[in-house]
Order: structure tokens, then sequence, then C-alpha cells
């Protein structure tokens, strides 16, 4: 399994999402300028240039026609992804931490830092009109509230799922603008959520070393995937019942510890039975963002080392069977 290497950004990566069909990977990083690539032959299609900061996150639209990216110049920008023509945008207080379409394509919700007395606030606007001027939805976190670090939509256009700095996580309804319920099982930030092809189920990542499965509805805890270090990203396969964590040590404490250790796989669990049974090597760094490709025949991940690899399965995966 020989991945496709590609160096596209200057430092590290903070966001990799596949688009609906997976032929365009799209990779967000701590430079300015979010790519596009082709996913078949790691060509670089394009940038989207415009963003003063960090890029943060970006998620484009099912049909391929816009992109939205949310970054630390205090922004949430509209983008033509065919063209790379900056649409529109948001101004914010703080930096933009998170940014989603919802199912449709027709709300887009983003989530601000707390910041410079500015309260964490959870925004959802009009994806076709993109102004904040008429928000679907606005909620401050109240002073003193953990600020959120991940955000997805859930049943199609109805929920929110928020996870926060201190582990809890909380699904809001978007008619009544109120929490529906939440759990506290994470100890620590949790920094990614990824739901499953069919949207019943989600997993988390968390800075607490774990990753948990659970139900869209009901938010019951369902598998927890134990590992040592900080999971910075997990995602559920389309295919088999495989999930892939990626992670590693904090950026900060690399440089204490050998690379030969093998702290910064990609480790494969099994979703039912918790058990893990493959780990793919590779980043010099922890991994930040990982997914299955849609087909789930493979998988890209992007690291702190600024590099996005993209993964095809050998035979012998589609040939493995868990024993039980």
């Amino acid at each position: 399994m020989k991945p496709l290497m590609m160096h596209g950004h200057e430092r590290s990566i903070t966001q990799i999402k596949y688009n609906l069909e997976g032929d365009l990977l799209f990779s967000s990083a701590k430079d300015k300028n979010p790519n596009v690539w082709y996913s078949i032959n790691g060509e670089r299609l394009g940038t989207y240039d415009g963003h003063q900061g960090a890029v943060w996150c970006l998620d484009p639209k099912w049909d391929n026609s816009h992109l939205v990216t949310g970054a630390a110049d205090n922004s949430c920008r509209l983008w033509d992804i065919e063209t790379g023509k900056n649409i529109s945008m948001i101004s914010t207080n703080t930096s933009v931490r998170t940014c989603n379409f919802s199912y449709s394509g027709n709300m887009v919700c983003f989530t601000t830092d707390k910041a410079m007395k500015y309260p964490c606030e959870i925004n959802v606007v009009d994806a076709r009109t993109f102004s904040p001027d008429e928000p679907v939805m606005k909620l401050p976190i109240p002073t003193g509230g953990p600020k959120v670090t991940s955000m997805i939509w859930s049943s199609l256009d109805s929920n929110l799922l928020t996870g926060h700095e201190n582990g809890d996580l909380v699904l809001w309804d978007l008619k009544t603008h109120k929490k529906v319920k939440m759990s506290s099982d994470h100890d620590k930030a949790i920094v990614d959520i990824q739901a499953s092809k069919d949207g019943t189920m989600f997993i988390t990542a968390s800075k607490d070393s774990n990753a948990m499965l659970w139900d869209s509805d009901t938010l019951e805890q369902l598998k927890v995937y134990k590992t040592e270090r900080p999971v910075n990203s997990a995602s559920i396969s389309p295919l088999f019942d495989h999930v892939v964590l990626g992670g590693g040590q904090e950026a900060m404490d690399v440089t204490t510890s050998s690379t030969r250790i093998g702290k910064f796989d990609a480790r494969f669990f099994h979703l039912v039975f918790e058990e893990e049974f493959g780990r793919v090597k590779g980043h010099f760094g922890p991994i930040n963002s990982i997914q299955f490709h849609p087909d789930g025949r493979g998988y890209a991940s992007g690291g702190e080392d600024g590099y996005v690899r993209v993964h095809q399965f050998d035979d012998s995966y589609f040939e493995f069977k868990f024993d039980y």
C-alpha cells in the first residue's frame, strides 16, 4: 500500500474532507490557502485564496458547487468550488473553529471561539444568502461554559451535535434552539466528530486518548476504542465494520520521543469488537485529520507534518476476515 503523498501546504493540516463522490479531496491547514486535490492521482486542482490566517475547518456542499471555510482571521467564507471565487464572507468577533453544510446544503453552521471577552457562539445561517444579519439560529455558550471544539449536523437538517473542550457532547434542536441531550463520557476535549454513512451513528475523537461510537438519536454510547495517546480524528468505514483512528502525541512533545515507536500510526479497530487489527505508519508527526474514502476502498490522512497522504487499500484488506 504505497500512499500518494501530497505536499501543498507549508504548515500543519487542520482538516481534510472528501466530497460526496470521493473524487475530490479538500484540505485546510494553518497556512492561509485551502487546497482541492484529485483523490485518484494526488494532482492539485487549485487553491482558495483570500483568508488571512490559519484555516481551521472546511466543508464542501454535496453537489460540489460551494465550499465553506472558517479561519483564524475571524471570518467564515463561501467559495465557488469550480472557479475558486470567494462568493461571500461573514465576519465574526473571534476565529471560526468549525463549519459545516447541513444535509440539504441550504444551511451553514459555524462556531466561533471564546476569546477577548466574546463568548463562544453557535451560528446557523442560510447558505443561499450567507448573510449574518438574519441568522437561522444564534446561540452564545454562557460565560464559563466550555467552548465548542467540533460540530456536525445530525438527523438531516434538524439537529446539531457539538463537542466541547471539557469532553461534553451536546445535541441541539434547531427548531427550539434548546439542548435536547447531553453526555459527559469524555474527560477531555472532543476534537473531531464524524457520522457514519447512513447517519445513524457517529464517532467522536478526544484528547483523553479514546474514540467513542454513539447513536445519533439517543446519544447512547455504543462502543469505546482505547489508545494510549490523544486521538485527533476518527472515521467510520462505509464498507466494513471498521473504524480508523488518527492522532499521536501532542505536537509540542514530539521532539522528546523517537519516531520509531510508532506513535503516529493510523490505527484500525473493529467497529463491533473494539479490537485493533492493523496500523499504518507514515506521518512524521501526529495525524490531525483522517477520513475513509466514501467508497470505503481507501482513506486519507492529514498530519502535523503538512502532508496529506491518500491510501488505497490492498487486496489483503478486503480478504481480511475478523475471527469471532
